[in-house]
């Protein structure tokens, strides 16, 4: 077993390879006043702290993010457009106005554009908007509800059930914190030509001005450009907030706090906390030559070792100088070899994270030695050794 090990990596080229979602870095340790808390480095998937990420709760508006996404995605599909127009029907304009919930003020009857429906769901969290879009893409916001909830297991939401497409509270309407941070960051990657509609401050619609109800985008916090506030009695003040920074993006999901003085000063804390005690660590480029590996009988001595993918970690600043890289392999390989056959893995470790790998891969084709070479290989080897 050949092993190559190269340590401190030079953090300034420019790489961005996806890890598994789920790595776990930890630093310094904080707490929060929200009952369930995840911090998510948007980039890599890395979890920078969690709390009760896993229970069960009231997501209360914050699952309208859910509602976005099926919309979002017909529209990149060409199924939807967006100056498409839906009917306000009797049934949604009756059930949300005479709920206490927010609302877009959508008149009854109504035809409205898919655009403006968005930004009613987005910006000024309208219920009626919701329960629209809901019947136009799928006749009723009850199977709309049951697409919601299939749709969340294809995309890697394990535990949340959608019975609306609001958020408004009932039985069995749950979501956790790590389901509202998987689906936050598959809105960012999934859509980017739709996802900056979630930094608009405010929109007109019927002559009403609506402003963004997410405390980040008022805040002045650098780089914050979405997501999602949310409140009922049982669920609490919660927030699906993110930011961007020199290309590196953090998602913070709280829920469970007592006010929205206290929403608004946790999600800025928290946001702050992960970008200064963490950073994204770039170390190999696609295709970039890891190691050189002896062949053996090859027409070449050696070929060199890649990786397929970007290689980009996320971890704590701490934690930058005592990474190590090291690449794993079986050698010498006997010819032939053949390009992109995986070899071996390179593995990162450093403090407070657990071990990262990646597949090594042969970077070239390595034909076989003639009859008379391999004779002439092997008559070497056993004079002179390898």
């Amino acid at each position: 077993m050949r092993s190559y090990t190269r340590f401190g990596i030079a953090a300034g080229a420019a790489f961005a390879f996806f890890l598994p979602f789920g790595t776990v870095a930890e630093a310094e340790t904080i707490d929060t006043q929200a009952r369930q808390a995840i911090i998510v480095d948007a980039n890599t998937g890395t979890i920078l702290m969690e709390k009760n990420a896993d229970d069960l709760m009231t997501p209360s508006s914050m699952s309208k993010l859910m509602t976005v996404y099926m919309v979002f995605e017909r529209l990149k599909e060409g199924s939807l457009k967006m100056t498409d127009e839906l009917p306000v029907s009797e049934t949604a304009w009756k059930k949300n106005y005479k709920s206490e919930g927010s609302l877009m003020f959508l008149p009854v009857h109504s035809m409205v554009k898919v655009s403006d429906l968005l930004r009613g769901v987005i910006i000024q969290s309208g219920n009626d908007a919701c329960s629209v879009l809901a019947e136009g893409l799928a006749g009723s916001e009850e199977a709309f509800a049951e697409r919601e909830t299939r749709k969340s297991r294809e995309i890697g939401l394990t535990k949340s059930t959608f019975k609306n497409a609001s958020g408004w509270p009932v039985p069995g309407h749950q979501m956790t914190a790590r389901d509202l941070s998987v689906l936050a960051r598959r809105l960012i990657l999934d859509f980017p030509d739709y996802y900056p509609i979630f930094g608009e401050k405010s929109f007109v619609f019927n002559n009403i001005k609506q402003d963004n109800r997410n405390p980040l985008i008022w805040q002045n916090i650098a780089g914050a450009d979405g997501l999602k506030t949310g409140h009922t009695e049982d669920g609490g003040y919660g927030e699906v907030g993110s930011a961007i920074r020199d290309g590196r993006r953090v998602i913070v999901v709280l829920n469970g706090m007592t006010s929205i003085k206290m929403r608004a000063e946790e999600s800025e804390r928290l946001i702050e906390w992960a970008f200064r005690e963490f950073d994204d660590y770039k170390l190999f480029k696609a295709g970039e030559t890891v190691t050189d590996g002896e062949v053996w009988l090859g027409v070449e001595k050696s070929v060199p070792l890649t990786v397929a993918k970007d290689v980009l970690i996320t971890l704590p600043r701490t934690a930058r100088h005592d990474m190590k890289v090291s690449a794993n392999f079986n050698g010498p390989l006997p010819a032939p070899v053949k390009k992109g056959t995986e070899v071996g893995v390179v593995t990162i470790t450093a403090p407070g994270i657990q071990p990262v790998q990646v597949p090594l891969l042969a970077g070239a084709d390595v034909e076989r030695l003639g009859f008379f070479g391999r004779i002439g290989a092997a008559v070497k080897r056993t004079l002179w050794g390898a």
